[in-house]
């Protein structure tokens, strides 16, 4: 699968949180922890399963830092 998001890390699903329309899918990356919201459609069609590997893409115009 080619993406055109330069911002693509390989991880680790370790939570898949579903609810009526849509899900929340956690990947571990490194010492981070991504979430990605995501239709429950797309998480069966993907067969998506605790431990999988996967890659998260970030495509975004704006990254805010705050303290």
């Amino acid at each position: 699968m080619k993406l055109s998001a330069r911002n693509q890390f390989q991880g680790t699903v370790t939570r898949i949180t579903e609810g009526q329309a849509m899900a929340e899918v956690a990947v571990k990356v490194g010492n981070l922890e991504f979430i990605a919201a995501i239709t429950e459609g797309s998480v069966k069609n993907m067969g998506l399963k605790l431990n999988d590997s996967v890659t998260v893409a970030v495509k975004a115009t704006e990254v805010m830092i705050g303290k």
